[in-house]
């Protein structure tokens, strides 16, 4: 998946004329799918999350072509991990793997591949005392914080990744 969504930054011919930002949603275009494979792109601003989520029985692969995201993990107990996802980095996920992107600036595109493709998705909620509840959405519905607290808690753990190889 690392290798697709990595060509396919390196052909911008394929994908440039989709980009576009708004400021009330994240936008995306679905740039190829079939049997084997799902290709988006997406677009974000600093307003742009996709709250806590998986990718049912997916794995992944994305590709940050311009500014940068933020890739956040959970941690039950602790404060959540967030890494910074830089302008030619990519990140592999499998199945197993919930997360939530968030726009780090207000111009950044995505590339994002998913096999099998993506059918559902488990989008979670983590209550004020700590409790988890998932719930199972559509592909083609917009992923959106469940919970009120769109953004990792100012203490949390951070990280970066960079350039090529990440």
């Amino acid at each position: 998946m690392r290798s697709l969504v990595e060509r396919l930054a390196d052909a911008p011919g394929l994908w440039r004329g989709d980009v576009a930002f708004s400021d009330t949603e994240r936008h995306y275009a679905s740039l190829h799918r079939d049997t084997y494979v799902d290709v988006w792109l997406l677009c974000w601003t600093r307003r742009s999350d996709t709250g806590w989520h998986d990718h049912d029985l997916s794995s992944g692969a994305v590709r940050v072509v311009q500014g940068v995201l933020t890739e956040s993990n959970p941690r039950i107990g602790g404060a959540h991990l967030a890494t910074a996802v830089g302008s030619g980095a990519s990140i592999c996920f499998g199945p197993d793997h919930i997360h939530r992107l968030t726009g780090a600036t207000d111009d950044t595109v995505s590339l994002h591949a998913y096999s099998p493709p993506l059918w559902r998705l488990g989008q979670y909620a983590i209550t004020e005392d700590g409790l988890m509840r998932r719930l199972s959405v559509s592909y083609a519905e917009e992923l959106r914080p469940l919970e009120p607290d769109n953004r990792p808690e100012p203490g949390a753990a951070r990280a970066t990744f960079s350039g090529p190889g990440y």
